[in-house]
């Protein structure tokens, strides 16, 4: 018996998707990978069904660059309901504790610098945090409690841009690893008036911004590919090292490449480029570019 085809067509790049709220970030993956019949593809930073905005998705190529975005800077606008605390920490989970204490905008502004630096931060019960193995979402949805220890985490900046009696919307722009639901969670417990999120939108995930970003109904619409970008938009964090093709041809065998010239990197991870195209990244030992990844592209 003959082996199935696919008929999936090779497609390598960025997509920034403008995720609408209601929908998973595996499903808004999924229908990119119909509407561009691409084999390979995956998303940078899970984005809950709550939350719109900013969600980057590679296919091909693009995905061995996943990490350099996912680890970027992120940004957040959303909004605090007080009042209720939920087992979520947002508005799709049930009432814990409740309070008939509100906040005013003095409470509020007097707290957001103990919110903001480095901290130390506990994840929500529900949250894709491993616990022995195991998804604390899923624990906390068969029943358990489980205890989350607190992480490092930076908040580069937390404003209050508007309020009244019984909601604060906010901005936020953090490092890895920052739960904005924590932050509403931890705000309203300290106010002593209890709080949770019931609008989430991410504006910025790495080199990637709403200006960037297409609707699935843009990109069905005939803008597919106007919002495909190159697999090089996801490493525009990194420096750059323009290499000739021999160069190039070494990277892609696993052989080292001594960097020279004044403006040489001398460390950190680094990737190099052919003709506008990448063809490997890895760290700078002792004055060489080391490759841990290579692109298979044509340039």
């Amino acid at each position: 018996m003959n082996e199935r085809r696919s008929t999936r067509t090779v497609v390598d790049g960025w997509v920034v998707l403008d995720k609408p709220v209601g929908m998973t970030s595996t499903h808004a993956v999924s229908r990119l990978k119909r509407i561009y019949n691409g084999k390979k593809a995956g998303h940078a930073g899970t984005l809950d069904p709550l939350a719109s905005g900013i969600l980057p998705v590679a296919f091909g190529e693009a995905t061995k660059t996943v990490p350099f975005v996912q680890d970027g800077e992120k940004a957040y606008s959303f909004t605090v309901r007080w009042g209720i605390e939920t087992d979520t920490d947002d508005a799709d989970g049930k009432a814990t504790r409740e309070s008939e204490a509100r906040p005013t905008i003095a409470d509020i502004e007097a707290l957001l610098p103990r919110f903001t630096g480095d901290i130390l931060q506990i994840p929500p019960q529900y949250s894709a945090i491993k616990i022995a193995g195991e998804r604390a979402y899923d624990l906390a949805r068969d029943g358990e409690t489980v205890e989350l220890k607190p992480r490092p985490v930076t908040i580069h900046r937390l404003t209050l841009v508007d309020a009244n009696a019984d909601e604060a919307k906010l901005v936020m722009e953090c490092g890895k690893g920052a739960y904005v639901r924590s932050i509403a969670r931890d705000l309203g417990r300290l106010i002593g008036c209890f709080g949770h999120v019931t609008a989430l939108r991410r504006t910025r995930v790495g080199p990637f911004f709403e200006d960037d970003s297409y609707t699935l109904d843009e990109i069905e619409g005939g803008e597919a590919g106007n919002a495909l970008l190159s697999v090089e938009a996801g490493l525009t964090e990194l420096p750059c090292v323009i290499v000739d093709r021999d160069a190039a041809a070494r990277l892609r065998r696993g052989g080292s490449l001594i960097l020279r010239g004044r403006d040489a990197p001398h460390d950190g991870i680094v990737y190099a480029a052919c003709g506008g195209v990448p063809v490997a990244f890895g760290p700078v030992v002792e004055g060489a570019l080391e490759p841990t990844r290579v692109f298979n592209l044509p340039f």
